[in-house]
């Protein structure tokens, strides 16, 4: 079992003033939107404090604190008997443990062209980004620990008696699940602790990517609960002057007049330089030429026959 009187640094003689005092210094210090790796040590202070802060609890656990089986035969909850079985190693097997809040990636649709895929090009993206407010620092203000959860930003409800009585959560409705409240809001972001700014970057697309891929840049993203999420890039191949991306191939949409239909050469623009084939006995508007190897890696390229005219009368 914990000891929370050396969590939350005071003696078991210290008086409530005493214990609410150090809790709220330590609740502070150790907030994750103010120390972001502070998480599981302000889960502690919170736990610590929810049971000796109040009169009541602090004896029924300073009973258990001397006689750990003093309560197994009625009123200790389900999760006290297990952290007693186990001897608090490692927590109650059957909850995992507190995890650091994650700030949602930010997920752009970006087009880009067959032949930009295929050249592997640079490519500058703008977008709006949540910056970190730099006139509060990302706090929203001055805060103040919410006194209807005590900092931790949930509110613990027990159903049941004895043997089955089982605890619940639910977020803190007088801080909305954040912990704490603010006093005084900062007028540049107005309490949000952020604010959007246009953001531009230039990367470079990896050859031969197609649509459905995703590229992740870390700590690009917006911020949120003291931290940068990620940005996630979401690629779509859209045709455009004639070119198309089908799997590993290269689709060329090339359009012939009469006179040039009954040339002996074709000319094929092509991301590498021109080619020039011959062409082809049969002229079948419904048959591609294949050209092997002149698609993306490990693909060919497929030009697609079609004849324009002007009907003189």
């Amino acid at each position: 079992m914990s000891n929370y009187y050396e969590i939350l640094g005071v003696s078991k003689d210290a008086s409530q003033d005493e214990i609410k005092k150090s809790y709220r210094k330590l609740a502070i210090q150790y907030h994750p939107d103010r120390n972001p790796e502070g998480g599981d040590k302000f889960k502690e202070i919170a736990e610590a404090y929810d049971h000796i802060g109040d009169e009541n609890k602090r004896k029924e656990y300073d009973n258990r604190l001397n006689n750990p089986f003093a309560n197994m035969g009625g009123g200790a909850s389900y999760e006290d008997l297990i952290n007693q079985m186990f001897g608090n190693r490692g927590g109650n097997p059957f909850e995992g443990g507190q995890r650091r809040k994650v700030t949602p990636d930010k997920v752009i649709k970006v087009s880009i062209t067959p032949i930009e895929s295929y050249l592997g090009s640079q490519k500058t993206i703008q977008y709006i980004k949540d910056n970190q407010c730099s006139g509060c620092g990302g706090s929203g203000g001055e805060q103040q620990v919410c006194t209807g959860c005590n900092g931790m930003g949930f509110q613990v409800k027990s159903v049941g008696t004895g043997f089955m009585t089982q605890q619940f959560r639910t977020a803190c409705g007088g801080c909305g699940g954040r912990g704490y409240t603010l006093v005084h809001r900062c007028y540049g972001c107005g309490g949000n602790g952020f604010k959007p700014t246009t953001n531009q970057i230039t990367i470079k697309l990896p050859v031969g990517v197609d649509s459905g891929q995703f590229l992740k840049f870390a700590d690009l993203g917006d911020f949120r609960n003291g931290e940068y999420g990620d940005l996630i890039l979401q690629l779509e191949v859209i045709p455009q002057d004639g070119y198309e991306k089908m799997n590993n191939d290269l689709i060329y949409s090339l359009y012939l007049n009469l006179d040039e239909v009954r040339q002996d050469k074709f000319t094929i623009p092509h991301p590498d330089g021109d080619l020039n084939i011959n062409a082809p006995n049969v002229f079948d508007t419904s048959k591609p030429l294949r050209l092997k190897g002149k698609g993306f890696p490990g693909g060919d390229m497929y030009v697609k026959l079609n004849v324009k005219f002007q009907k003189t009368t």
